[in-house]
């Protein structure tokens, strides 16, 4: 029996604008197929409802997902008053409603509530794991189960627009926060019930939503050179760690799981402030080399690329 095709070595990102009723995963691997990849995954899942920004790392990029997952992104979303739903979106069944409607004057006045370090107790159905778990799972089984509430950075929450029945936001936010949560609990400040209706990712990390394509243009290109053209470097998602230049010795060290001193004279002006323990993007003539670490005066390879 002839071995399965396991696809090409095709390294970079591709920022895809998700479609709704797609899942992320399932969009990966669509993704994948188009490019024929031997390897691909995501920085940072978008609910089946959701749409915009879904950054695919593909090939030596699927190394530098974890940087990406601790970006801040940016959302739009749209809440309709009046309604709770099992689900914070439009998915899930009622389970409450309320006839309260606030005001745009009272809107905007909660919004500081939810702007900065606050708790949030993240949705039912999500992917966290209670006992081991997803709460999504336990939930459709009808479990009975309670969420921690976790911290999480709203670094801005704007009010966009609104018209009695709906309301819509404009976020910049951490890690691991939820706009279906957002939404729930505005509406709880309010005195009313809300659940999600829109949602869109603007931004995450360093990928943006004007350099996104659409999965079925991306399908249309198929595997071929204008498709290829899309790809973004390994390197794109360690925008926010340092760059470090070395020599073409120094590369083949820590290319070989070895590390590299940087405390001679010579080195002070390329390390500059560097921190004990700090990450790092290695670099050599214009390719990444390894995500390393600078500890005790040496450099170690953590993540090595091979490009």
């Amino acid at each position: 029996m002839a071995a399965r095709r396991r696809g090409t070595p095709v390294h970079g990102w591709i920022v895809l604008d998700k479609p709704k009723g797609v899942t992320s995963a399932r969009a990966v691997a669509r993704v994948r197929r188009a490019l024929d990849a031997a390897k691909a995954g995501h920085g940072g899942t978008l609910d089946p409802l959701a749409t915009g920004v879904l950054p695919v790392a593909l090939g030596e990029a699927t190394k530098t997902v974890a940087f990406e997952m601790d970006a801040a992104k940016a959302y739009r979303f749209t809440l309709r008053w009046g309604e709770a739903r099992a689900t914070d979106d439009a998915e899930g069944e009622v389970t409450a409603t309320s006839p309260n409607r606030p005001a745009e004057a009272e809107i905007r006045a909660v919004l500081a509530r939810f702007t900065g370090e606050i708790l949030q107790t993240p949705p039912r159905y999500s992917a966290v794991k209670v006992a081991g778990r997803r709460a999504y799972a336990r939930a459709r089984d009808a479990e009975a189960f309670d969420l921690v509430p976790r911290r999480v950075v709203i670094e801005s929450l704007a009010l966009a627009g609104c018209d009695g029945e709906r309301a819509s936001f404009e976020v910049t936010c951490g890690k691991g926060t939820y706009m279906r949560a957002l939404a729930r609990d505005i509406g709880l400040a309010l005195g009313t019930c809300a659940h999600v209706v829109e949602l869109r990712r603007t931004r995450a990390g360093p990928f943006a939503e004007s350099q996104a394509i659409s999965l079925d243009s991306l399908e249309a290109l198929g595997h071929s050179a204008a498709a290829l053209e899309r790809l973004l470097p390994v390197e794109t998602a360690l925008d926010g760690i340092p760059a470090l230049a070395l020599s073409e010795g120094e590369a083949r060290t820590l290319r070989s799981g070895q590390s590299v001193p940087l405390l001679r004279a010579q080195d002070v002006d390329r390390i500059g402030t560097l921190v004990p323990g700090i990450a790092v993007c290695a670099m050599a003539n214009g390719k990444p080399v390894a995500v390393a670490r600078f500890d005790r005066g040496r450099l170690r390879p953590v993540r090595v690329f091979n490009l």
